[in-house]
């Protein structure tokens, strides 16, 4: 039987939303190997944030970052990192696992609290990416202005967070109806201005609560708050950015998903994006040894809890089917 999430994600007919040209073939093959000044600019372009951030901590060690602070940022960070890859991505977006109700909604909140926008918006655009992934119609795509050094670097650009402000909406009642059918989904949606302030303003209190003091409430709401939310949020764009130019390829697939081993830990297991896109609704995509996918290994928990069912493991068969011919890999 076909679902609404595989209609969505295997179809890569023209968007009425867009100038309804077929997509570029040249976009949807995957493999090449690019110019070695393509893979240094492509470097600086994302290591550079993450080397200035990981310097930032040590430096501040001290002198307004404490134990207190470092846990709140680490714990809220990956509360909402897993809310989007668990619930936002791998359940709302591709149904890769049914969940009961309570823990249903409960992944609504956590992936609203990561602060990237209402669930029903998340989804919508989230479905449409994987309907044209690469071609014309994906709202963020690196391969948007062509195949030059200059052009990747302005697509990167998009792809990371240019998109974000352009004026075209993907249509929510076409992309995400099951979602604006649940009263309470849609509720949740609503409201994710709510769960935005709850996630901001949660540190400060934790930590003015635990140190008694107003400085302990701004320094947990620098690190626990805003550096947390900045971070999450360039992890995230990463994904969207230099998985599609960088990686290894070794499944097949419409586009230029990429594995990036350095992004697996940050981003729950999502940077193992090639699998993904190979294979959607994959529960796990991180398949290969080695290949560390925490968001996959909480489902796992919620199954064994009896919270998750009918959760599309990957199976050796499966795996095997979406093998490339010959390992292909970026330079």
């Amino acid at each position: 039987m076909t679902t609404q999430t595989d209609v969505i994600t295997e179809s890569r007919e023209p968007d009425p939303g867009t100038s309804g040209q077929e997509p570029r073939s040249s976009a949807t093959l995957g493999g090449e190997s690019k110019r070695s000044i393509e893979q240094i600019a492509l470097l600086i372009f994302i290591c550079i944030p993450f080397v200035a951030l990981a310097a930032a901590v040590p430096l501040a060690w001290g002198r307004g970052m404490s134990w207190l602070d470092l846990g709140l940022m680490v714990g809220m960070y990956y509360l909402g990192c897993h809310g989007i890859t668990i619930g936002f991505h791998r359940h709302f977006t591709h149904g890769s696992f049914k969940a009961k109700r309570p823990l249903k909604i409960a992944l609504a909140v956590a992936g609203s609290m990561a602060v990237e926008g209402p669930i029903v918006r998340w989804v919508a655009d989230h479905r449409r990416h994987h309907r044209f992934s690469d071609a014309e119609g994906d709202p963020h795509s690196p391969w948007r202005y062509g195949e030059t050094l200059p052009a990747l670097m302005k697509g990167l650009w998009w792809a990371h967070m240019g998109w974000l402000f352009d004026e075209e909406q993907t249509p929510q009642n076409k992309y995400a109806p099951d979602l604006i059918a649940d009263p309470a989904i849609r509720r949740i949606s609503r409201d994710f201005w709510m769960f935005t302030a709850l996630s901001l303003l949660l540190p400060p209190l934790v930590g003015g609560l635990v140190t008694m003091s107003w400085y302990g409430a701004f320094t947990a709401f620098f690190w626990g708050s805003l550096v947390r939310v900045a971070l999450l949020h360039h992890v995230t764009w990463s994904i969207n950015s230099i998985c599609h130019a960088v990686g290894k390829r070794p499944f097949k697939s419409r586009d230029r998903s990429g594995n990036v081993w350095w992004l697996a830990v940050l981003s729950c297991g999502e940077s193992w994006h090639n699998l993904h896109h190979a294979d959607p609704t994959c529960a796990r995509h991180g398949v290969l040894r080695g290949q560390v996918d925490s968001s996959a290994r909480i489902i796992r928990w919620f199954e064994m809890a009896g919270w998750a069912s009918d959760v599309r493991w990957p199976t050796p068969e499966r795996i095997a089917a979406r093998r490339q011919e010959e390992v292909s890999e970026a330079a």
